[in-house]
């Protein structure tokens, strides 16, 4: 009895799969031992056809690990860092070690600390150059504004002038004809528009120049829309030269309206009357002067004053007309010309002014934009080595177990993590699996990937654990080959799939080694043998019966398998007996051939 007890005690302990094994050694030994009565061989090993149900299962062996874990990498991009201190593999973090933000690993940062200095020099250097820049810009866009007020002021001035001159009349036909009113119109309304962009421009710039410089500055500002239109509007092309213009026929009074113009030339005409009506006193005084000193009433005095006066008085006139023909004919049209002169300069100058400030505001514009890009460049890189500096401490995020490395092979030039070991950037430095949700991953071979589905049922049982067996689901299943197992082994193609274990087993750990037993389908009631009594014999599935003592060959249609049995649809029925291996001498062969679906008795054959 003890000795029983023992063996009962031992066999508690195997595993299903352990036992299976056992018990068909033992049934092949006995088959080994025993000669039966009915003539075949004592050595050929049997097995009774049975009926029932038959699980279909694949059985795959895989490893332990969490189903969701996080990969502390190092995030130092500058250079290759050293461990200062990490805390010791398998360490548990806890809850509060998370409130408490528990360093786990801490990176050496005196490298990083000296870029940092340099950094800020340059950030401060390119940050005084913006300020610079952006004060250039305001006053840029003021001087230009001013620049251009002041041609166009002056071209207003020309225009008064001119009108002063010839009278409105006179001058509104002339530029018309010129095409000059048409170029100066926009001039008010683009003014007061770069007015008000001036304005709003120079007041966003000026107030952010007097605070701190900004950390992030906004986009550089536009070129004012008036500014732009400038360059295609019809003043930013060249003015043609000015044709001659005949202002003879303009000097009369019925022509010109109230001007300058027609004021000089009624003083002239006035003076040329008066000096008229002067001669004509004259020329009667004259006259009875000459009548009374041949009567001899007048001296010889009298008419020699009366004379001269005369003379005085056609001399006037002749001077009072040949001024007005003078001033008809040159001083008129001198005048005109070199007022409509002044005023086509004028109005070059509005161009030139135009144009220059154009220039100066895009140059201004341009080494903002310059100034800005670098204090973009110079910002984005302190920020970046201030954000490497604060990840030198690397602290605790979750909770789970330390694991050091990211669990796969050390890549060319890494380093094993522990202190004092050189790390790279993106190596993975620790890793924390969460242990409450935890998997089996099995690589299935590709001629049973066909049968693996999403939401599966699988029973696990852990190496280190054989009497636990777990439930579990397949979760996931690969649409590709293993990478890793293409480059170890080409001729084989397995698919990683995942096996996510029901509930959480404070016993378990990642890499642990594990078989998973995933349920592909459940046949209810099927007659099944043993896998390998199925052979092939030119080309068709067969079985050796044993039928009177002799085997004999049976044609059989086969179903669905696991690793042990194999479904067998026709050709055999519950209770005969097969051979668990094929017979090497000639054996009668089964006449026909099996219908399908019906298991139905066979008949033999002749003997081939």
């Amino acid at each position: 009895m003890p000795k029983l007890n023992d063996l009962l005690t031992w066999a508690k302990k195997q595993t299903r799969w352990q036992l299976l094994l056992g018990t068909t050694a033992l049934v092949v030994a006995l088959a080994f031992l025993l000669r039966g009565n009915d003539g075949t061989r004592g050595d050929a090993a049997v097995f009774v056809a049975r009926r029932g149900p038959l699980n279909i299962t694949v059985l795959e062996g895989g490893s332990i690990q969490a189903l969701e874990s996080q990969e502390i990498k190092c995030e130092i991009r500058s250079a290759p860092t050293k461990i200062l201190r990490i805390v010791e593999e398998g360490y548990l973090v806890t809850p509060d070690d998370i409130a408490t933000n528990k360093v786990l690993v801490e990176l050496d940062a005196s490298e990083l600390q000296k870029q940092i200095v340099q950094q800020d020099i340059s950030y401060e250097s390119a940050r005084a150059s913006l300020i610079d820049a952006q004060e250039n810009y305001a006053i840029q866009l003021g001087q230009s504004l001013s620049d251009i007020k002041a041609a166009e002021q002056k071209a207003r001035f020309a225009r008064m002038d001119f009108d002063k001159f010839l009278s409105t009349n006179v001058t509104e036909k002339l530029i018309e004809q010129l095409g000059i009113e048409k170029e100066l119109a926009a001039t008010q309304t683009d003014i007061n528009q770069l007015t008000s962009a001036v304005l709003a421009s120079a007041s966003d710039e000026t107030s952010a120049a007097a605070t701190n410089a900004p950390s992030a500055p906004a986009e550089s500002p536009a070129l004012p829309s008036v500014l732009t239109n400038m360059m295609t509007s019809p003043l930013a092309e060249p003015l043609v030269p000015v044709p001659s213009v005949d202002f003879s026929k303009y000097a009369q009074f019925e022509t010109l309206g109230d001007s300058e113009a027609k004021q000089k030339l009624r003083k002239l005409a006035d003076d040329l009357q008066v000096a008229q009506k002067e001669l004509t006193q004259a020329q009667n005084n004259l006259n009875g002067t000459k009548r009374l000193y041949a009567k001899g009433y007048v001296t010889k005095t009298d008419l020699e004053r009366d004379e001269l006066a005369y003379e005085n008085s056609r001399l006037k006139v002749q001077t009072a007309e040949t001024a007005r023909d003078l001033f008809l004919k040159y001083d008129f049209a001198k005048s005109a010309e070199e007022y409509l002169s002044k005023y086509i300069e004028a109005t070059r100058e509005v161009v030139r002014a135009r144009r220059a400030g154009v220039a100066k505001v895009a140059q201004a514009q341009a080494k903002l934009k310059s100034a800005q890009g670098l204090f973009n460049i110079q910002s984005r890189t302190r920020k970046d080595l201030y954000e490497q500096l604060a990840k030198c401490n690397i602290t605790a995020q979750k909770p789970g177990l330390v694991v050091y490395g990211g669990g796969r092979d050390l890549r060319f030039g890494e380093e094993r993590v522990m202190e004092g070991a050189t790390v790279r950037d993106r190596q993975t430095i620790i890793t924390i699996p969460d242990m409450t949700k935890m998997s089996v991953q099995v690589k299935i071979h590709e001629s049973y990937i066909k049968k693996i589905k999403k939401g599966q049922a699988a029973r696990i049982t852990v190496d280190a654990y054989p009497d636990q067996v777990l439930d579990g689901e397949v979760t996931k299943v690969g649409v590709l080959p293993d990478s890793q197992n293409r480059w170890l082994n080409p001729d084989m193609k397995v698919y990683l799939t995942t096996i996510t274990i029901n509930g959480t087993h404070d016993w378990l750990k990642p890499g642990m080694s594990a078989k998973c037993e995933i349920l592909v389908a459940r046949l209810d009631d099927v007659v099944h043998v043993p896998i390998q009594s199925v052979t092939t014999w030119n080309g068709q599935q067969v079985c050796y019966v044993l039928n009177g003592g002799k085997p004999e060959r049976r044609l059989v249609e086969i179903g669905e398998n696991n690793d042990e049995f194999v479904e067998i649809r026709n050709g055999l029925r519950e209770g005969e007996r097969v051979l668990l291996r094929p017979v090497a001498s000639p054996v009668p062969q089964q006449a026909t051939e099996p219908t399908p679906g019906k298991n139905t008795e066979p008949k033999p054959a002749k003997e081939n």
